[in-house]
Formats: structure tokens, sequence, C-alpha cells
């Protein structure tokens, strides 16, 4: 599970289908949690989980 920013989605997604050759889920962080998760590409809140 990759925790992104709204800039790195795309990222996050590539990063996904290259590691697990398969079609990823895109699910938004809860509300409560945005203010403790940032972005593993900087440092900015995270908006998206990426998966697959």
């Amino acid at each position: 599970m990759i925790y992104c920013c709204q800039e790195h989605v795309e990222v996050a997604l590539d990063t996904i289908v290259d590691e697990h050759e398969t079609y990823p889920t895109l699910n938004e962080v809860p509300k409560e949690k945005q203010l403790s998760t940032s972005c593993e590409y900087c440092r900015n809140m995270a908006v998206y989980m990426v998966g697959n």
C-alpha cells in the first residue's frame, strides 16, 4: 500500500503496476487519518492509498 498526495498519485499507480503487474486500486485516505499520514514521495499530506 502506497500513501500519496494528489501530485504523486500517477507515480504511485505506475509503481504498483510495475511491481505487481496488476491493476491498482485507488482509495481516498479517510479524513481523520489525513493529518497523520504523509505522502511516501514527499512530505505533503496523503490523500490517496494505492494498492493492488
